[in-house]
This record gives C-alpha cells, structure tokens and sequence, in this order.
C-alpha cells in the first residue's frame, strides 16, 4: 500500500474527508493550498521541543504530529490509553479538552491548535497556562487541514481567566 492510500485510510478512520490531501516531500499530510505556506508555518529557530501525550489510536493526533515535524518543530510524542488522566495531569479545563495534549514551553497546547498560534503563544509569552482548540473542528491540523477554515484558538487561565479568543484561524 502506497504512502498516499495509507494516509487515506488513516485520515478516514479518524472520520476526516481526505479530498485534496497530498504528501509532502516530508511526508506530512498537506492540501494543496498549502503547499507554498510551509514558511509562514515552520517553527522558529529556536523553538523548543513540544511534547505530545496521546491516544495510541488517534490518526488524526498523528496526523497533527505529522503536520508540525514538516514545519521543523521538534516534537516528542507519549502515547497513553487514559485520555481523562492526560487531561487532568495537565489541568486543562474540561470544557476546552480536545485530541491530544502538548506542552511547550511551560505552555499546555491542547488539541488542534494551528501552528501561526504556537508561533504567536511563543513569540508574546502571555501570561496564561495554554491554549486550546476545543473539539474536534473540520479543516483544523490534522483534520482536513483547511485553510479557509474558520474557528477560535481559547487562551485560558492567568491573564485569560475561564478563557478568552487568542487566535482566529481562518481570518
């Protein structure tokens, strides 16, 4: 099975609509929109490494894993089967809990957060815990990867309080 139709079947199992998804050279799942944004997306130089707690099931985690190592950002990833102790070992709040759980820089990144807010959450160092894309959204990374997407990024805790809009994809 090529690496196209394994993708495919992976982005279909995780219930995402695989039209327009390519492999990059890297092989990270990418639209072909997004080709040429690779840039505006990588990681900073001196970014450092993120690490990603996960289900061992989730494709559409992994796809986001698959995403963010295209754009260069140094990712360690754990799997684990207690998806409500992943969450709780990294406080965040239940109503923004998501896929997969990140921790970056004394930051908690929950879920399908794009990598332009990552960037921004490093380059301001606000005075929060983390960020969140609650839910599952379509066209978020790693499910369905849609640039035209349009959904909220939370900040929550310290300066955002119960939660406030940190980014809007999309826009």
């Amino acid at each position: 099975m090529n690496r196209t139709v394994k993708l495919t079947a992976m982005l279909a199992a995780a219930g995402v609509a695989a039209a327009g998804v390519m492999l990059t050279r890297t092989g990270g799942p990418e639209t072909p929109a997004q080709a040429g944004a690779v840039s505006a997306q990588s990681a900073p130089a001196d970014a450092p490494v993120m690490h990603v707690t996960k289900t061992p099931t989730c494709g559409c985690c992994s796809a986001w894993v698959d995403l963010a190592r295209a754009r260069d950002w140094r990712v360690e990833v754990e799997d684990t089967p207690d998806y409500v102790g992943m969450k709780q070992a990294a406080e965040v709040p239940e109503r923004l809990w998501a896929c997969h759980t990140a921790k970056i820089a004394g930051y908690t990144v929950e879920g399908h957060v794009p990598f332009e807010a990552i960037r921004k959450l490093l380059d301001e160092r606000p005075d929060i815990e983390g960020i969140s894309v609650p839910g599952m959204p379509a066209g978020s990374p790693g499910m369905g990867t849609d640039p035209d997407a349009v959904y909220d990024v939370i900040a929550y805790g310290g300066a955002a309080g119960d939660g406030a809009v940190f980014y809007t994809a999309g826009r």
